[in-house]
């Protein structure tokens, strides 16, 4: 009789791990690139900004925004980007590429 963990939603805690982990290698492929973030806040607050991947983490993600800010820094977990709570854009050249990680778009 084997035990299974379940996480929130019914997903089996290794798979949700295993999403997060994707998600972090496809985003180390930008560090350094130039990207624009935009975060739901909630209460209809959405923030959007712009600046450099900086470092991915095991858990999170550094967004180093432009010099407006005065080095200002901006961390966002990977859990963040699959509910799409918060979406990044990544620069190449001068058009913008939606990196979309969304759980609707996993399925």
């Amino acid at each position: 009789m084997g035990v299974s963990l379940r996480g929130k939603r019914g997903v089996p805690v290794g798979e949700s791990r295993n999403v997060l982990a994707e998600i972090r290698r496809d985003l180390e492929n930008y560090v350094g690139k130039r990207v624009r973030v935009r975060a739901n806040k909630g209460r209809r607050r959405i923030v959007e900004r712009e600046g450099t991947l900086e470092k991915t983490y095991p858990n999170l993600f550094v967004i180093k925004l432009d010099e407006e800010y005065q080095n200002r820094r901006l961390s966002y977990t990977y859990a963040d980007l699959l509910t799409a709570m918060v979406e990044v854009s990544v620069y190449n050249g001068k058009e913008r590429k939606k990196l979309d990680f969304s759980a609707s778009s996993a399925s």
